[in-house]
């Protein structure tokens, strides 16, 4: 299936990263993750955090990501850092919420994930504070527990990820790039509905997001490869106009951090080779 496994948010016990990431490879994926941009105010620093996240159950904030100490991850160890990332479990053993994509995240190798770790350990402290979120929700605590138990089942990360092809574009389009948390409409509880997965999502939490599957009238199905390598490296859509929003930021990276355009060729290209075989969904996003 498809969406095999892109539920799992909580990996199996947490691996012995072992250290020693690879801060320039760390680079790259932070890359195919768009910079982590959601953890960068528009004119930097990297990682600072701040920056609101607009949801219908309120204003998410996202945290601080910087080497500084005090007000960012740089007293973390790296079990704590995996911890918050593939398994959504912060240092005081809470949950967190959900708009921190670690259901996601969690099928990220653990090779990447020692190599961005290193990698985050090269920002630039920043001593920007993290943010109360602006909740609606009762008991928000136990319903990011909630959530986590019925959304994100124990999956196990490989130790390393496939190294092109199919494979490699299917992992970093659901656990690298996470497309799916744009490009898929959610249900009430705000968890991915795997029937319309890359479909698209109308009038979502950052507006419109287009229907990314090949289905030729509505979706991707009539894009040459070209078409969808401009859209990646340079955000050039076919009809000479080009993105903008969050995608402009994913494309481009955000306050000066990486994005798509400056991730490896041979991964862009193995993300539109997955693309292809995704199942075709008929759904027009105005």
């Amino acid at each position: 299936m498809v969406f095999a496994g892109l539920v799992g948010g909580c990996t199996a016990p947490a691996p012995d990263l072992g250290g020693g990431g690879d801060a320039e490879r760390g680079l790259e994926i932070a890359a195919m993750a768009g910079g982590c941009g959601c953890h960068t105010p528009e004119n930097g620093p990297v990682g600072a955090g701040g920056v609101d996240i607009e949801t219908p159950f309120g204003v998410f904030y996202s945290t601080n990501i910087t080497s500084d100490v005090e007000a960012g991850i740089g007293a973390w160890s790296d079990a704590e850092i995996e911890g918050a990332l593939r398994r959504g479990v912060l240092r005081d053993g809470s949950v967190e919420s959900p708009v921190m994509p670690y259901h996601l995240y969690a099928g990220m190798a653990d090779e990447d994930t020692r190599d961005l770790i290193a990698w985050l350990r090269t920002l630039p402290a920043a001593t920007t504070s993290n943010r109360a979120h602006e909740v609606s929700l009762p008991f928000a605590r136990l319903a990011f527990w909630g959530w986590r138990a019925l959304f994100a089942p124990a999956v196990s990360a490989p130790a390393r990820a496939p190294a092109s092809g199919v494979e490699r574009g299917a992992y970093l389009a659901n656990h690298v790039a996470i497309c799916t948390d744009c490009h898929t409409p959610r249900n009430a509880f705000g968890a991915a509905e795997a029937s319309m997965y890359l479909g698209g999502e109308e009038k979502g939490p950052i507006g419109d997001v287009p229907n990314i599957t090949p289905d030729p009238k509505t979706g991707i199905g009539d894009w040459d490869e070209a078409d969808l390598i401009a859209v990646l490296q340079d955000g050039m859509l076919p009809d000479m106009d080009n993105v903008q929003g969050k995608m402009g930021e994913v494309v481009d990276g955000v306050g000066g951090g990486p994005g798509y355009a400056h991730a490896p060729d041979s991964d862009l290209n193995a993300i539109v080779t997955y693309l292809r075989t995704v199942p075709p969904i008929s759904h027009a996003v105005e």
